[in-house]
């Protein structure tokens, strides 16, 4: 991975695809992943250069001081600076969707257009919040191997786990390998994100809405709702996954973006 300095931090980074490409796709992690759950999409778009960036506090990347969304955001805009990349197509899972909304709020004209796929607009709901300190406290205490432990049902579907355990023990190597003060900063990233639903009707760039039918923690019920609140939006399940569905069923996950991004005007 290659390293830009942020404010005096270590923001790692990936460049895959085809790299002297004119178009840009950022893919944007999930949440305790790093930038390495996106190795079944670095050569699926040609004629795209992809940039993969580990989040701070992620794959060696430093921890930023200020651990909100908006930071993080802010983060992924310098790096674009750095890249000297004016505008790019933009897709995160998860935490990644989250940061989404902070270009928006940011700088949208940056934005080409998003794939927002297993993540949602809202903040977390009230009960929510004590699952979150639980998992602060295990963070910190316990290390990535729990987090491992306590998170691998949630993310992956029913037949991922049933039938794929390769990529259930991938994904366990992908949070052990992470920091236990990374994964408990992107929690308070998690806890204090803002309600972006009032962002939904604003957008006006392509938009393409993409969950796994077997994800429990964004359902395709909700994710349906969020997409039919952003005009124009294309909606798309993708089946025998989860949350993590770009990892879970590549080839449709792949196969869909892949002609998402054909439909874009140069």
């Amino acid at each position: 991975m290659q390293i830009a300095t942020i404010d005096g931090r270590r923001l790692r980074y990936h460049i895959a695809g085809t790299p002297t490409a004119a178009s840009t796709l950022v893919l944007v992690h999930a949440f305790p992943l790093g930038a390495g759950m996106f190795a079944p999409q670095e050569d699926a778009f040609p004629g795209w250069r992809l940039v993969i960036p580990a989040l701070p506090g992620f794959d060696g990347s430093d921890l930023n001081p200020d651990a909100s969304i908006d930071a993080y955001a802010a983060d992924l805009l310098r790096l674009l600076d750095h890249l000297q990349v004016d505008r790019a197509v933009f897709a995160g899972v998860s935490l990644g969707g989250y940061l989404m909304f902070g270009l928006l709020r940011q700088q949208p004209a940056r934005v080409r257009a998003m794939v927002l796929a297993d993540t949602r607009s809202a903040g977390d709901a009230p009960g929510a919040r004590a699952g979150r300190e639980k998992m602060l406290q295990t963070a910190r205490t316990a290390g990535p191997a729990a987090i491992a432990t306590e998170m691998l049902p949630k993310l992956l579907g029913d037949t991922t786990r049933a039938r794929r355990p390769q990529v259930a023990d991938a994904v366990r190597r992908m949070i052990e390998g992470q920091t236990g003060e990374g994964i408990a900063a992107a929690v308070q990233v998690l806890m204090t994100r803002p309600d972006s639903t009032p962002l939904l009707p604003a957008i006006d760039v392509p938009t393409l809405v993409i969950v796994g039918r077997e994800d429990t923690l964004t359902p395709p019920a909700e994710m349906e709702q969020m997409a039919a609140g952003i005009a124009g939006a294309m909606y798309v399940q993708i089946d025998e996954a989860g949350h993590l569905a770009n990892l879970e069923n590549p080839s449709s996950f792949n196969e869909h973006v892949a002609g998402w991004l054909r439909s874009l005007r140069p």
